[in-house]
């Protein structure tokens, strides 16, 4: 008669929260493991560098900036933590630190979506089902303790941030505020008992391509019926354009799944971020109006990324700005764009307005000597903005994942 196999041994916590228990994982737990709650900003120094080992050697990863990544997750600088609550864990092995997870509760997106589910989210771990299994445990047990039965992910934090496992595309570095992971992470996810929500679609567009003749010729019409304005967004104004642009975004928004209504701290600060960004190239940001009334946006940057690398995540150094000097000179040879923003108001959809944006982009982009860009992402069952992206002679490079499991 074959013997019932023992329980695995729980992960050793430190600072441990109380949690109602939870269905076992489908991997064993490693019991050499330590599951600490962060807590203190030496914690978040400890959780934000973490990628630095996980990565090391890895060509196409993209350091952070370790300094701002660790202000993201400090509950006291970041507005997103107004609406919802967060845990961080970090995983050690003999005192080293090899892997981190955060598990979310955004009571905004829950109320938007009419749903009661938990995220977890900025998932970096060694290739070892036990340890990951350690860390999405003890994010479950957190999330089941403030009331969701349901986990999905990689959020980070939220929808409005980067989400999604790079599944397919590992041959090329992430554009910016697109997320990269090594392959093996969707089988520790899938290890333990993860399966398949959503995938996400992104696309790369080159500047050699030609638009199609029908694209250009819808384009054109617009142009010639002079109904529609085209100018550049005003960086003078950036609580008008933005109200403008945010009221565009919002309209767009319908429960289901996804992103959901910016608070707004958080567009406000979305805003500062961007702001500089915009300014490399702001003849790519564009607004289309009727009559006075804005009536679509899109916003095309530079892929700062490219600069981003050469600073290492780390803007200073010994006092000195050696990262920032870095990435400016680094920015100098940015020939890549991302598209990382498009919206047009209802009633003015399927009426040509996206060719009339993609094109004057596009023209623009290949005067200022850009080689390409990437599009996305864009949920795969989105099969009106698939077909409209596709219909630009654009190529799909990378799927990212979502994953979901009942807990």
């Amino acid at each position: 008669m074959e013997e019932t196999p023992a329980a695995p041994p729980k992960p050793k916590r430190r600072r441990g929260r109380g949690a109602l228990p939870v269905a076992a994982p489908f991997f064993t737990r490693a019991s050499d493991v330590a599951i600490e709650d962060v807590a203190t900003g030496a914690q978040r120094d400890v959780f934000a560098r973490l990628p630095e080992e996980i990565y090391r050697g890895d060509p196409n990863f993209v350091p952070p900036v370790y300094a701002e990544r660790k202000d993201f997750i400090d509950p006291a600088k970041n507005p997103f933590f107004r609406h919802a609550r967060g845990a961080f864990f970090i995983a050690r092995r003999n005192g080293r630190a090899i892997g981190r997870v955060a598990a979310v509760n955004d009571a905004r997106y829950n109320q938007f979506h009419q749903t009661d589910v938990a995220f977890f989210g900025l998932f970096d771990c060694i290739n070892d089902p036990a340890v990951a299994s350690a860390l999405l445990e003890e994010a479950s047990r957190w999330a089941r303790a403030t009331g969701p039965r349901i986990m999905m992910g990689p959020v980070n934090l939220a929808f409005h941030h980067d989400c999604g496992m790079l599944v397919e595309g590992f041959d090329a570095p992430p554009s910016m505020f697109m997320p990269y992971n090594p392959r093996y992470y969707p089988r520790l996810l899938e290890a333990n008992g993860f399966t398949k929500l959503h995938d996400l679609w992104s696309y790369e567009l080159h500047a050699s391509q030609k638009l199609p003749d029908k694209f250009v010729r819808t384009a054109e019409r617009l142009r010639a019926q002079n109904q529609v304005k085209v100018r550049r967004i005003d960086l003078r104004d950036p609580e008008g354009e933005g109200k403008r642009i945010k009221a565009i975004y919002e309209e767009m928004l319908t429960p289901g799944w996804g992103s959901y209504p910016f608070s707004d701290a958080e567009f406000s600060e979305a805003v500062t971020r961007l702001r500089p960004i915009l300014t490399l190239r702001p003849e790519l940001c564009l607004m289309a109006e009727a009559g006075g009334e804005a009536v679509a946006f899109s916003i095309t940057i530079p892929d700062t990324n490219i600069a981003q690398k050469a600073a290492g995540g780390y803007l200073s150094k010994f006092g000195l700005p050696i990262g920032l000097a870095k990435m400016m000179w680094a920015a100098r040879k940015i020939d890549r764009l991302r598209v990382l923003l498009f919206g047009i108001k209802a009633g003015w959809r399927r009426r040509g307005l996206e060719a009339l944006l993609v094109d004057e982009t596009m023209r623009e982009a290949i005067r200022l000597g850009y080689r390409s860009g990437e599009v996305g992402w864009v949920a795969e069952d989105d099969r009106m903005v698939n077909r409209t992206i596709l219909s630009t002679g654009a190529k799909r490079v990378k799927v990212y994942r979502l994953y979901q499991k009942a807990i």
